[in-house]
C-alpha cells in the first residue's frame, strides 16, 4: 500500500518487476543483471546503464552529426558537375542533369546512386547553386495539356552578331510530349510567325490550341479595337484555339521561355558566330541534342524523342497547306485571354476595355471570345482549391460573317469546357 504513495521518481522506478511480480524501485545493481548482447545493441540500454531512468528521458531530435554518403560520392557527384560545365552544347549543371550522367555512366553502384535533393545539398555545400525565389500568392490560371487537348507554346528570341545583325528563333513546344521545332530568321514579321506555324503543324501535328504571347507578330500591329490578325485567322481556319497570356508576363508561357534560355545558354553562349546563315548551320545541332539527350523536368526521365514514341499526332499534309486561301475570313472557334483586372476593375481585350469587377482589382480573369456566338465570357477563379465561375457574359459583334470549320479539321472529341481549361 506504501509503494501507491511514493513519489513520481520512484513510481516511474518500480516499472520494473521481479519473478514474484512485487515491483522494486531501481537499484543499481539491476544493472549487473543486464547482458552484454543489449548493452552493445541497443543505445537506449547504455542510456540506462550509466544514468538510469532518468537517462530515459527524450531528448532533442535533432541530429547531432551529418548522416550520409561516403567522401567517394560526394567527389564523383562534384566531378560530374565540372565535366558538364565545359560542354560546348548541352551544358546542364543542375541535380537533374548529375543525376543523369551518373546512372547512364554507371559512375556509382545503384544503391550510392544520390536522389536530387542530396545532390543539391553537395552543390549547396560547395556553394555551387542560387537561392530559391519565392512563390506569388495571387493565383495564376495556367492551361493545362491533356490527351483530348494538346497545346503548343510558341515564342521567339533575339540575339545580336558582331556588327548589329540581329537573329530570331523561333520556338514551338509541345506542352505534354516537349517536342520542339525551331526556325531561325532575320526578322519577326507575321509572315515569317505563320510560316514558322505552318511547318510546326508539318512536324508536331496540329494541336488544340496555341499559347503566345500578345507580341506583334502574332496580333498584328493594327491598333484598331476587334482586329483579328492573318496568324489568329490562320490558327482559327485550321481549328485552333488561341490562349493569349497576360500582357508583358513571360512567366505564363514559362515552358517555352525556359526553352529560349535553354537554346541561349546551351548553343548560342558555347560558340562565336559570324553570321545568320552559320547560325542556321549549326542550329540542327541544338536540336537534335534537345529531342534525344535533353531530358526535360516533366517527363520522368524520359527525352522528347522517347515520349514521342508514345503518341500519335496528326499532321498537317502539305495538300491541306497549299489549300489555304490567301484571304482568309473569321472562323467559327474560340480565342481566350488571361488578364489581369486593374485597380478599376477594368481589363482590356483586342485594343478594347471591359469592366469585370472592381473587387477582382489585383486578380486574374479569363476571358474567351466565343466568335460563332459573338460572345464574350469572363471567369475567375480565387485558388485552386475552388471551382472555376463565369464572372460576365457580354455580347461581342462582329461586323464580318463567321464561316463554319471545315470538316478535315473537325476534332472528333467535344470541344473543352472552359471550366476545365486551368
Amino acid at each position: 500500500m506504501n509503494m501507491c504513495h511514493t513519489s513520481s521518481k520512484e513510481g516511474v522506478g518500480t516499472r520494473n518487476k521481479n519473478a514474484t511480480g512485487v515491483a522494486r524501485p531501481f537499484d543499481a545493481g539491476y544493472a549487473d543483471t543486464v547482458t552484454v548482447k543489449f548493452r552493445n545493441r541497443f543505445h537506449g540500454v547504455q542510456r540506462y546503464l550509466q544514468w538510469g531512468w532518468q537517462g530515459l528521458k527524450s531528448e532533442s531530435h535533432q541530429r547531432h552529426h551529418r548522416s550520409g554518403y561516403p567522401t567517394q560520392v560526394r567527389q564523383v557527384v562534384l566531378r560530374v558537375r565540372r565535366i558538364l560545365a565545359k560542354r560546348k552544347i548541352g551544358r546542364l549543371i543542375g541535380a537533374r542533369a548529375i543525376q543523369r550522367e551518373i546512372r547512364r555512366g554507371r559512375l556509382l553502384p545503384p544503391k550510392q546512386q544520390p536522389s536530387e535533393s542530396t545532390i543539391k545539398r553537395f552543390l549547396r555545400d560547395a556553394h555551387l547553386t542560387p537561392r530559391p525565389t519565392r512563390s506569388q500568392a495571387v493565383y495564376h490560371p495556367h492551361p493545362t495539356p491533356r490527351d483530348a487537348y494538346i497545346i503548343q507554346a510558341m515564342d521567339w528570341t533575339a540575339r545580336y552578331l558582331e556588327g548589329g545583325a540581329k537573329v530570331y528563333a523561333f520556338h514551338s513546344l509541345d506542352l505534354a510530349i516537349h517536342d520542339l521545332y525551331q526556325t531561325i530568321s532575320d526578322n519577326k514579321r507575321g509572315a515569317t510567325a505563320e510560316a514558322h506555324a505552318l511547318k510546326t503543324l508539318e512536324n508536331l501535328g496540329l494541336p488544340h490550341a496555341f499559347l503566345i504571347d500578345n507580341d506583334a507578330a502574332w496580333c498584328g500591329s493594327l491598333k484598331t479595337a476587334r482586329y483579328f490578325s492573318h496568324f489568329m485567322r490562320l490558327a482559327l481556319w485550321l481549328g485552333i484555339e488561341l490562349i493569349f497570356i497576360p500582357l508583358g508576363e513571360a512567366e505564363f508561357n514559362g515552358a517555352v521561355e525556359r526553352l529560349n534560355g535553354l537554346w541561349s545558354q546551351q548553343f548560342w553562349n558555347l560558340r562565336h558566330f559570324n553570321s545568320r546563315a552559320q547560325v542556321r548551320r549549326c542550329s540542327p545541332q541544338f536540336v537534335a541534342w534537345y529531342r534525344e539527350c535533353y531530358e526535360p523536368p516533366h517527363l520522368d526521365e524520359q527525352t522528347p524523342a522517347e515520349a514521342r514514341r508514345h503518341v500519335a499526332r496528326c499532321r498537317l499534309t502539305a495538300a491541306q497547306c497549299r489549300a489555304i486561301p490567301k484571304q482568309l475570313p473569321l472562323t467559327a472557334g474560340r480565342i481566350h485571354f488571361i488578364r489581369l483586372v486593374d485597380p478599376q476593375g477594368d481589363i482590356r481585350l483586342l485594343h478594347e476595355t471591359w469592366h469585370v469587377d472592381h473587387r477582382l482589382a489585383g486578380q486574374y480573369v479569363w476571358a474567351t471570345i466565343t466568335l460563332h456566338e459573338q460572345q464574350l465570357r469572363i471567369y475567375h477563379r480565387r485558388s485552386a482549391h475552388v471551382p472555376v465561375r463565369l464572372c460576365k457574359t457580354f455580347r461581342y459583334r462582329l461586323s464580318e460573317p463567321i464561316v463554319p470549320l471545315q470538316t478535315q479539321f473537325k476534332r472528333f472529341e467535344r470541344r473543352r469546357n472552359v471550366f476545365t481549361m486551368w
